[in-house]
């Protein structure tokens, strides 16, 4: 089956990846990972991004597109695929779409991972990380035992700027403008499944799992 994982960053999707790739054995295809491997075997096309990347530049879609094409074409992509991170953009769908067609497959599901901002923010601006240590905790899934205070060595505990309120909210809603267009042209097409992703992640792998089990009816 070929599927396609969407969700905003915190909504579960790389522990949800892991699950699916683990239980119905397809390559779990991540764009970072498509571009370290081109550029790892020098393909004309992997070089090609490195040039771009080296530069700071955004790899344009050309290039993306090409690589994805070379890795679909894949055997390991024989029975399917799971693409996380692409397509970020309509042309990249709509690219996407020809692609399969010209190899004779087409996408089975769209599965977004669906979280409240509010939960989201919470999820994504708890970390906090030791400043001695580097030991990583979350103030609500995993607190430390004293406030502040790393367990592991007692250093002091503090919050990345990566990770304050406002700074994640900019990234939430960034990505919120950028995935809307795409769960509108999966939905369109039929092919749009979304998942309740505040439900623990036992809960949310089953409800993945009954619309992966309708698909291989």
């Amino acid at each position: 089956m070929n599927l396609i994982l969407m969700g905003l960053p915190g909504a579960g999707k790389g522990t949800q990846a892991e699950k699916i790739v683990e239980m119905y054995h397809i390559p779990h295809i991540s764009t970072g990972d498509m571009f370290r491997q081109a550029i790892q075997e020098k393909t004309e096309l992997g070089l090609k991004a490195k040039s771009y990347m080296d530069k700071g530049e955004l790899v344009p879609d050309e290039v993306t597109v090409g690589i994805v094409r070379e890795r679909l074409s894949k055997d390991d992509c024989k029975n399917g695929f799971l693409l996380d991170g692409f397509p970020r953009t309509i042309p990249q769908a709509e690219a996407l779409e020809q692609i399969l067609t010209d190899l004779n497959k087409q996408i089975d599901s769209c599965i977004h991972i669906d979280v409240d901002q509010e939960v989201l923010m919470e999820r994504l601006t708890g970390r906090r990380i030791c400043k001695s240590c580097g030991a990583t905790y979350h103030l609500v899934f995993n607190p430390p035992k004293q406030s502040g205070v790393c367990d592991k060595c007692g250093g002091e505990l503090y919050q990345r700027a990566d990770d304050n309120a406002e700074t994640v909210q900019n990234r939430l809603e960034v990505n919120r403008k950028q995935i809307q267009p795409l769960l509108d042209f999966y939905a369109q097409k039929g092919r749009l499944q979304t998942v309740n992703g505040k439900q623990d992640i036992d809960q949310v792998f089953s409800d993945i799992e009954k619309i992966l089990s309708n698909i291989q009816k």
